[in-house]
C-alpha cells in the first residue's frame, strides 16, 4: 500500500521546508516538465478523435493531474484522456451529444468511488489479461481505422464497419496536405526511438507535432487545422442531462467506469513493477480516479483514467512524489489559458497521426505471442473483433465469456484411457483429472472397450467426484462382477467413491492425499482394528502404483544403502530419504547402535549381509531428535535387564560426550539440548564403529563404500548431517550448506 501522502518523500521529521522544496525541485519539477510535453498533445489528440471540444482535452488533462495526483493511491500514476476511451466518448458523443457525455462522465466518476469505498478494487485485477489484451488491440485497430480518414484528408466515421466501407472511396479523395502533414508525424514518432538516448529527453509526440505544424506554415496545399473557439473559460460548462433511453444511459456509464477503472489499476500494477517498496492503495486509486471524473464532467472535460505511457514516463524522468503529477495538471493548465492561439495553428491531421501510432502499439506482438502459448488465441482474437466490430462493452463481454468457457473445460476436462495389462488377463482403465457428468460420454466409450469377463483395475486420480459418475461407475463394476469378473479400484486422487455419497460433492486437494499417505493414525476410543483399515486403504490407494515395482523386485534384491535408524516409530526412513521399495536395507533398534565385535551379532549379521550379498553402496547410521534412549542414557537411569544391557552397548558415546566431544560443541551451537547433544554424538561413536569392522573397511577400500551418518530433527522435519567430528545442513538440493565445529 502506498504510504505517500505528501509532495515530498519522507525523510527525517527535522527536515525543513526549504529542504522538502529542494527535493521537490531537483526530482519532481523537471519530471512534471517531460509528462507536460507528452501529455499535451495526446490530450489534444484523444478530444479530437472523440468528437470532443478540443478544450475539453486540456481540461480533463489538469483535472487529472491535479486531482487523481492528489487524492488518488498512487504517488506516481498520470491521469488523464486516454485513447482506451476514446471509441465509447466518441458514440457516447454522438448517440447523446457533448454536454450529455459529461454527465455520463459524471455518473461514472460516482461508479468508480463506490467501487472503492466497497473495496472492490483487487477484484478487477481477476479478468482475465487475455481479454485485457484483446480489448486494447481491438481500441487500437478501431482508432486506427477512424484516424486514417482524417489522415486522408476526411472526417472520422462513426464506427469501424463504416470506416471500412468508406476507406476506398476515401483513398480516391486524398489531400496531399493533410497526408504529408500526418506521413511526416508517424515517421518522426518511428525514428525517434533511434535517435540518441540524449536527445530524446524531449519527448516525441511533441517533437513530431511542432515539426508537423511548421511544416504545414510552409505547404502550398491546404491543411486542416484544429477548430478552438473562445477561451478556456469558455469551455467550461455545466453537464446536460441525456435525452436517450436510461438503459443506453446507464450502459455508457457503466462502461466508462470500468474501462477507466481497470486501465488505471493495470498502469498503476505496472508502475508499481517499477518502483520496488511501493505498493499502490487500490482502494483509494479509485476513489482518486472516481473524484476526478466528477470534476472533469462537471467543467466540462474528457473521462480520465491512469495512463501508462504517462505514468511510466513519470517514473523514468525520476519523479519521487505526487508533486510531479500535481504540476503536470498545473502547466497544462497554464497552457491552455495563456496560449490557446498556439493550438489553432496545430493540423488535425498531425494530432490523427499521432492517434494511429498509438493505435497500433496497442496491438502488441508480445500479448499475441502469449495468447498463442497460452492456448488462448480464439479468446483474444474474439475479443479484438467484438471490440471492432460491435462495441467496447460487448466485446469485453464476448471475450469474458470466451476466456470463462476455456478456463471451464480446463478445469473439468478429464483424461480417461482404458488399455490391457501386457501378458495378463486385465485391463486397467486410468481416470486423471475431474470427474463429472460432462465426462461420462467419453467414460463410457472407453468402458466399453473393455472386453467381457476381463479382470479391471480402475485407477482413480481425481480430484472431483459427482454422483452421476460414483453411480456409473457402481453400476457398471456391479454388471461385470455379476458375470464374474473382477472390479478393483484404486483411488489415488483426493476423491473418495465412498464418500461422495454422504453429502454434496466437494473438490479435494492434493494436500489431503499426502496427509492420508504419510500422515500418523489418530487414537480414538473405538476398538477400530487399525492395521486392518490400513491394510484395506493401502489396497484402494497406492497398492496399484506399488505394484509394478515390485514385481520388477520380486526376483532380485539390490539394495542401495543399508540404513541403521532407531526403533522409534516416528522415524520413517523411506520418507526421510524419499527413497522407494528396494532402496533401503533398513536395521532398526533402540538408540540406533553398533555393537562392538561379539556384543550383539543381529547387527553385524545384518551388515555382513549387506556388504557382502547385496553389494550395497553406502552404510548409514540415523537418530533423531528425543530419543527415549539416549534421555535414559543422558540420566543414567536403571532400564532394568535387558533394555539396560542393550543401552551398556551406548556407555562410549555418553563417556565421549562428558569429555567435550566436538559434535556436542557443534550441536550446541546450533541450540540443541544436551539429549539431542548426546544423540548426534552417538551417531558419531557408531561411525567410527563402523570404520572400524573389517566388514565396512573392506568394502570402503575395495568398492568405495560410504559410511555417513544422519541426525532426524523431529521439530523442524530436517535431516543434519553428522561426521566423527562435526555436523552440517544439507541444502534442498541436497549438497552441504553449512558447519559448525569446535
Amino acid at each position: 500500500m502506498s504510504t505517500d501522502t505528501d509532495f515530498a518523500p519522507r525523510t527525517s521529521p527535522h527536515v525543513n521546508m526549504v529542504d522538502r522544496l529542494a527535493v521537490i525541485g531537483r526530482a519532481d519539477l523537471p519530471a512534471s516538465i517531460v509528462v507536460f510535453l507528452v501529455a499535451l498533445p495526446l490530450s489534444l489528440g484523444v478530444a479530437v478523435a472523440s468528437g470532443a471540444p478540443v478544450a475539453a482535452g486540456l481540461i480533463a488533462a489538469a483535472v487529472g493531474g491535479m486531482v487523481a495526483g492528489l487524492l488518488g493511491g498512487s504517488a506516481i500514476q498520470v491521469s488523464g484522456p486516454t485513447a482506451s476511451l476514446t471509441v465509447v466518448v466518441a458514440e457516447s458523443v454522438h448517440q447523446f451529444g457533448w454536454a450529455a457525455t459529461c454527465f455520463i462522465t459524471v455518473g461514472a466518476g460516482m461508479l468508480q468511488i463506490l467501487f472503492g469505498l466497497s473495496r472492490v478494487a483487487r477484484a478487477a485485477l481477476a479478468i482475465a489479461p487475455v481479454v485485457v489484451h484483446g480489448m486494447l488491440a481491438g481500441i487500437g485497430v478501431v482508432i486506427a481505422l477512424q484516424q486514417v480518414h482524417v489522415l486522408l484528408g476526411g472526417n472520422s466515421l462513426s464506427s469501424s464497419f463504416a470506416a471500412l466501407v468508406a476507406l476506398p472511396h476515401q483513398l480516391m479523395s486524398v489531400r496531399t496536405g493533410d497526408l504529408v502533414v500526418g506521413l511526416v508525424v508517424i515517421g518522426i514518432l518511428v525514428a525517434w526511438r533511434f535517435v540518441p538516448r540524449r536527445a530524446r529527453v524531449v519527448p516525441g509526440p511533441l517533437v513530431a507535432v511542432v515539426a508537423a505544424t511548421l511544416l504545414a506554415l510552409g505547404l502550398p496545399a491546404h491543411v486542416e487545422r484544429i477548430v478552438l473557439n473562445g477561451s478556456l473559460a469558455d469551455a467550461l460548462g455545466l453537464p446536460g442531462i441525456p435525452s436517450g433511453g436510461p438503459a443506453a444511459v446507464a450502459t455508457t456509464m457503466v462502461t466508462i467506469a470500468l474501462i477507466a477503472s481497470i486501465e488505471s489499476l493495470l498502469s498503476a500494477v505496472a508502475v508499481d513493477k517499477m518502483r520496488p517498496g511501493h505498493r499502490t492503495d487500490f482502494d483509494r486509486e479509485l476513489i482518486g480516479q472516481g473524484s476526478a471524473n466528477v470534476v472533469s464532467g462537471l467543467l466540462g472535460g474528457l473521462p480520465i483514467a491512469g495512463v501508462i505511457v504517462r505514468s511510466i514516463t513519470n517514473a523514468n524522468a525520476g519523479a519521487r512524489s505526487r508533486a510531479a503529477t500535481v504540476l503536470h495538471g498545473i502547466w497544462i493548465l497554464l497552457f491552455a489559458v495563456a496560449l490557446a492561439g498556439l493550438v489553432r495553428q496545430i493540423p488535425t491531421a498531425a494530432l490523427a497521426g499521432l492517434l494511429i501510432f498509438v493505435g497500433v502499439q496497442l496491438i502488441k506482438l508480445a500479448h499475441i505471442r502469449l495468447a498463442r502459448r497460452a492456448g488462448e488465441m480464439y479468446v483474444y482474437l474474439a475479443t479484438v473483433l467484438g471490440v471492432v466490430l460491435l462495441n467496447l462493452l460487448q466485446g469485453m463481454v464476448i471475450g469474458l465469456g470466451l476466456a470463462f468457457a476455456l478456463l471451464l473445460w480446463r478445469v473439468v476436462r478429464v483424461t480417461i484411457v482404458a488399455a490391457p495389462v501386457a501378458g495378463a488377463r486385465r485391463w486397467v482403465v486410468t481416470i486423471d483429472g475431474t470427474c463429472t457428468f460432462l465426462a461420462l460420454p467419453k467414460l463410457t466409450a472407453e468402458l466399453a472397450k473393455v472386453p467381457t469377463g476381463a479382470d479391471v483395475t480402475v485407477e482413480m486420480t481425481v480430484d472431483f467426484l459427482d454422483h452421476a459418475t460414483h453411480e456409473y461407475l457402481t453400476e457398471w463394476a456391479r454388471e461385470r462382477e455379476s458375470s464374474g469378473a473382477t472390479v478393483q479400484f484404486a483411488e489415488l486422487g483426493s476423491a473418495r467413491m465412498a464418500t461422495v455419497l454422504a453429502g454434496p460433492p466437494e473438490r479435494g486437494h492434493f494436500r489431503q492425499v499426502i496427509d492420508q499417505v504419510i500422515g500418523p493414525w489418530r487414537r480414538s476410543g473405538d476398538r477400530e482394528d487399525r492395521i486392518a483399515a490400513g491394510i484395506a486403504a493401502y489396497h484402494r490407494g497406492h497398492a496399484h502404483v506399488l505394484r509394478p515395482h515390485l514385481d520388477k523386485l520380486r526376483h532380485r534384491h539390490d539394495a542401495d544403502s543399508f540404513f541403521l535408524t532407531c526403533a522409534d516409530a516416528r522415524i520413517v526412513p523411506n520418507v526421510i530419504t524419499n527413497s522407494g521399495p528396494g532402496d533401503l536395507f533398513t536395521v532398526r533398534n533402540v538408540g540406533n547402535i553398533v555393537p562392538a565385535r561379539g556384543g550383539d551379532v543381529s547387527v553385524e549379521a545384518a551388515l555382513i549381509y549387506a556388504l557382502e550379498r547385496l553389494d550395497v553402496r553406502a552404510v548409514v547410521v540415523c537418530g533423531h531428535s528425543g530419543c527415549g534412549a539416549m534421555e535414559a542414557l543422558h540420566r543414567e537411569e536403571r532400564a532394568g535387564e535387558g533394555l539396560g544391557d542393550w543401552l551398556a552397548h551406548a556407555r562410549p558415546s555418553l563417556e565421549r560426550y562428558r569429555l567435550g566431544h566436538p559434535v556436542a560443541t557443534a550441536a550446541a551451537v546450533a541450540g540443541f539440548g544436551p539429549v539431542d547433544q548426546l544423540g548426534m554424538v552417538n551417531v558419531a561413536v557408531q561411525l567410527e564403529t563402523l570404520h572400524a569392522h573389517p566388514v565396512v573397511r573392506r568394502g570402503v577400500e575395495e568398492r568405495g563404500v560410504a559410511v555417513s551418518g544422519l541426525f532426524f530433527d523431529l521439530a523442524t522435519a530436517r535431516v543434519i548431517e553428522v561426521m566423527v567430528d562435526r555436523i552440517a545442513e544439507f541444502g534442498d538440493e541436497g549438497r552441504l550448506i553449512a558447519a559448525e565445529t569446535a
